[in-house]
């Protein structure tokens, strides 16, 4: 059974007042509910993050201003995903736990992943576009420090923006090699020094991309990991809002394969972050979340962690 870790919060944490696509957490939750891959994939509710956790990696004060309501408005502003509910910091402390329990899940069963995340633009000490707290950053941490067999760890970014609070918060973490496979011509402005960026151009349609894709996981074969972090955002999705790339579900789903592919062969335990997705109508956003989760379940099994 493919392990995803969800909760109702992941949506209603969010005010309906937002202009970020909140409806999307359920949306997929429910698609999968109700279609035949239910049969095989469990929903598992997170546990909230230890502070302590969060401590290791971000700046405590920060943690603490975001945790009592005393964040500044000016970094309200910038992480967005306003006007914040009450539930706001539950909701972010769900959305970190659940990238902890879903990487424990990935390394015991081969695969696993967190129905929300993927906070690749949160820096140590402010949040930007969308992102709080960086899960990636935060769980690669946990990872190093729990289990001594995971140390080398590929962080896989196929957002369509590149992952730069990642970038920044991992630059100096020894042996986590991040790869940000990005639209050059997006958000952010100011783009960070990943382990390897590969910018694409506005309007890269599937043939390109998947090419693009497969020169670089060849190249990874040659290296030595032991899992891999897939920040899995389908916002290169051509109906895509925030996009400005030109793939279609074919050429999502293509891509998807060739990561799976990839862990399969190289025998390397998969830990999903769901990352970004604002097409409009949000159905192929939702659409999109529900093949990635719908081929996964293909790879249980195959790898052995």
């Amino acid at each position: 059974m493919l392990e995803i870790f969800y909760h109702p919060l992941y949506t209603s944490g969010i005010s309906k007042n937002s202009k970020f696509p909140r409806d999307r957490y359920k949306l997929i939750f429910e698609s999968i509910s109700n279609s035949k891959a239910n049969k095989k994939i469990t929903f598992r509710t997170p546990e909230k993050i230890d502070l302590d956790l969060l401590y290791n990696v971000h700046q405590k004060e920060y943690v603490d201003n975001f945790i009592d309501g005393t964040l500044s408005e000016s970094k309200q502003r910038a992480i967005g995903l306003r006007p914040w509910t009450k539930d706001i910091v539950d909701r972010t402390l769900f959305i970190m736990g659940g990238g902890i329990n879903a990487l424990d899940s990935a390394i015991k069963n081969g695969i696993s992943s967190n129905l929300a995340g993927g906070t690749h633009h949160a820096h140590y000490d402010y949040g930007s576009g969308y992102c709080i707290f960086n899960d990636i950053a935060l769980t690669a941490n946990y990872c190093k420090n729990k289990y001594k067999e995971y140390q080398n760890i590929l962080v896989l970014d196929l957002d369509v923006h590149q992952g730069d609070g990642s970038a920044t918060m991992l630059k100096d973490v020894e042996s986590v090699f991040t790869f940000s496979m990005h639209c050059g011509g997006n958000f952010p402005l100011k783009k960070q020094k990943s382990d390897l960026d590969v910018e694409l151009e506005i309007g890269t349609g599937d043939e390109e991309y998947i090419e693009i894709l497969k020169e670089n996981l060849y190249k990874f074969k040659s290296i030595q990991f032991d899992i891999v972090f897939f920040q899995a955002g389908v916002d290169s999705l051509k109906f895509d809002s925030l996009g400005h790339l030109n793939l279609t579900q074919d050429g999502m789903k293509k891509r998807n394969e060739l990561v799976l592919d990839f862990c399969a062969t190289q025998n390397l335990p998969l830990l999903i972050f769901m990352g970004g997705g604002y097409s409009n109508p949000i159905d192929h956003t939702v659409e999109a979340f529900h093949n990635l989760f719908v081929q996964c379940t293909k790879t249980v099994g195959t790898i052995k962690s």
